[in-house]
């Protein structure tokens, strides 16, 4: 969880609890800020998650484009089944959520 540090910001021009150049509408405002190694961290595990979404939505697309060849109803099934463990395993690394059978 990210800590953050309350301060002040001017709406007018910007400023943060120092001097900055204003343009005479100044009014202070409370805001959070959060440090600059922690917003990298937050930025790493989000753009980690997009790949792990985009490499699950890949393999569940499959499912879409399935169509078992005649009489091989049950094979297909039990493969797309397969394929749907893997594709959550993608989406669930630890293995937290529970896979269908």
């Amino acid at each position: 969880m990210a800590e953050y540090v309350q301060a002040w910001q001017c709406i007018g021009c910007g400023r943060i609890e120092a001097p900055q150049p204003c343009i005479g509408v100044c009014r202070d405002r409370k805001i959070l800020m959060v440090g600059k190694d922690e917003h990298e961290r937050a930025l790493a595990a989000a753009a980690a998650l997009r790949a792990r979404l985009a490499t699950a939505q890949a393999m569940l697309r499959r499912f879409g484009l399935a169509k078992p060849h005649p009489g091989q109803w049950e094979r297909s099934w039990l493969a797309l089944q397969a394929e749907l463990r893997e594709a959550l395993a993608v989406l669930d690394p630890d293995g937290a959520a529970s896979a269908p059978p």
